[in-house]
């Protein structure tokens, strides 16, 4: 993203001619993460409310923002990170909570605007999805009305942005749509690739959200966004097709494909796990297109127009290509991985913990044994027992996890925070310890752990790898020992890998 963005758009001041403070929520999501850069770019001071500061800590704009470590079911971290703002941003979705998810959400939008009443804060933002006619919506589509109608009702100046399918790189729908064109060339597909919708660039989302800091406070309500194009999600395959430089893709709709059906056709072949997959096909049952407003004329759109599907597909192909993708819908946290860092005995009082350790040494040097950890998971596979790994993810997604075709945001460079498959990048000191967490279904918590260090007498390099699970309950104990005949495949293997040739057991 460029200043281009916000570009023309008028600034926020305070009464006393300052620039205005805006808290983002969700920072560590796909749009949170890019709307910062966008609001400083365009003049405003920032301040982010955030679980754990250390996942901001690879973003570019960490060090220009003011970071409220605290989550936001707490009333206490809300008046915290709300006192003395004036644009609040409510960017918090929980689409991957098995169930609750709807209470969960109107109990988290209730208590933000009530704090932000309290707090003073003079407007609240939030982006939501675009409903249409009077037909019966989706469990999520009505969790993320309810929450527009709940911040609304809060007596707080409330801009509710309403968009469909957003298109930009690491985007879900971007990447569901994208695997289905690219891997299929013919496809049965359900009756709702029929239905009309009204696809929007990443970056217009971005402008829209910024705008709305600045506009008047008497200003308020809901506001469709959408792009300059509408057409059925058909076609909208057939148009990525073009704009990738694909044959044009044989399409044939049926009747019998349910959502429940088609979110488990689109998470084996996309990346998308099940349950996020059945939100997004759940909320195209239905047409899609943003219904007339007036927000293009309070926020007039970027020099040149809003931008063209075709253009919106270029430019996030662009940063594929490049690897220069700033943020994916996989960055947000999976509900139930441990949020806890890694236990260590013997001062953890959680219970049992298992460990398999695996020392390696070797001749080759320092830089090259951790480049080829930091490489590890995505296309690059993890060792010679490849086909172990596969297995393993495949089956974490039929048991409803997101296995291993979420991948990585760059091939060869990690970030604290990143995910890589069904791993979370916890830890990372360049050339000396990366440890991931596991985001895979099982009954315990997992990390695997990787620490390399020179040995003073021989100047060999030494590589300590370290699998740890905690167990929970007896299917915990008996997960850990009848996958155990694995292990011993797949751990030696991906120790070896990371040494190179020459190495051995240490």
């Amino acid at each position: 993203m460029t200043a281009e963005i916000v570009a023309g758009l008028p600034l926020r001041r305070t009464a006393a001619g300052d620039a205005a403070l805006c808290l983002v929520t969700g920072a560590t999501g796909y749009i949170g993460g890019r709307l910062i850069t966008e609001l400083l770019d365009a003049g405003y001071r920032v301040r982010v409310l955030a679980r754990n500061a250390s996942r901001l800590t690879q973003h570019s704009w960490f060090a220009s923002v003011e970071v409220i470590e605290g989550d936001a079911e707490s009333e206490t971290a809300l008046k915290e990170a709300l006192a003395g703002v004036d644009v609040a941003y409510y960017l918090i979705h929980s689409m991957m909570l098995k169930s609750g998810f709807e209470d969960s959400e109107s109990r988290l939008a209730a208590l933000f605007g009530r704090v932000a009443k309290e707090q003073e804060v003079h407007r609240l933002v939030y982006l939501g999805g675009i409903v249409t006619g009077q037909h019966e919506l989706s469990p999520h589509m009505q969790a993320r009305t309810d929450t527009g109608r709940l911040l609304r009702e809060s007596g707080v100046g409330t801009i509710e942005l309403r968009a469909g399918v957003v298109i930009g790189s690491g985007s879900a729908s971007f990447e569901m749509l994208r695997y289905l064109t690219e891997r299929l060339p013919i496809m049965t597909v359900p009756k709702w690739v029929k239905n009309r919708i009204q696809p929007i660039a990443v970056r217009d989302v971005l402008r829209y959200l910024v705008g709305a800091a600045s506009l008047p406070d008497e200003v308020d309500g809901v506001f469709d966004i959408g792009g300059p194009d509408v057409f059925s999600y058909g076609e909208m395959m057939q148009r990525y097709a073009s704009a990738a430089g694909l044959r044009r893709r044989i399409i044939i709709p049926v009747p019998v494909l349910t959502p429940r059906l088609s979110s488990g056709w689109v998470g084996l072949v996309t990346p998308v796990p099940f349950r996020l997959a059945k939100r997004l096909v759940e909320s195209l049952k239905h047409e899609v297109v943003a219904s007339p407003s007036s927000i293009n004329a309070l926020i007039p759109p970027a020099v040149g127009g809003l931008t063209s599907f075709d253009r919106a597909v270029k430019l996030a192909l662009t940063k594929v290509k490049n690897a220069s993708v700033e943020t994916r819908w996989s960055d947000a946290s999976v509900p139930g991985a441990p949020s806890e860092p890694l236990p260590t005995d013997p001062d953890w009082a959680g219970g049992s913990l298992y460990k398999d350790v695996r020392v390696m040494r070797g001749p080759a040097s320092i830089s090259e044994v951790w480049q080829r950890i930091e490489s590890i998971g995505g296309d690059n596979g993890y060792s010679t027992a490849s086909w172990a790994w596969e297995l393993r993810g495949l089956i974490d997604r039929l048991i409803g996890g997101v296995g291993l075709r979420r991948g990585r945001r760059d091939p060869v460079r990690l970030v604290v925070g990143d995910a890589v498959d069904f791993w979370r990048v916890e830890e990372l000191e360049h050339e000396r310890v990366l440890r991931l967490r596991a985001e895979m279904k099982m009954p315990g918590l997992a990390w695997l752990e990787f620490r390399i260090e020179t040995d003073s007498v021989t100047g060999e390099t030494v590589l300590v790898q370290t699998a740890t699970y905690a167990p929970k309950g007896l299917l915990g104990h008996l997960y850990w020992w009848a996958v155990a005949p694995m292990h011993g495949l797949v751990f030696p293997s991906m120790a070896k890998t990371a040494l190179g040739p020459g190495s051995r057991k240490g």
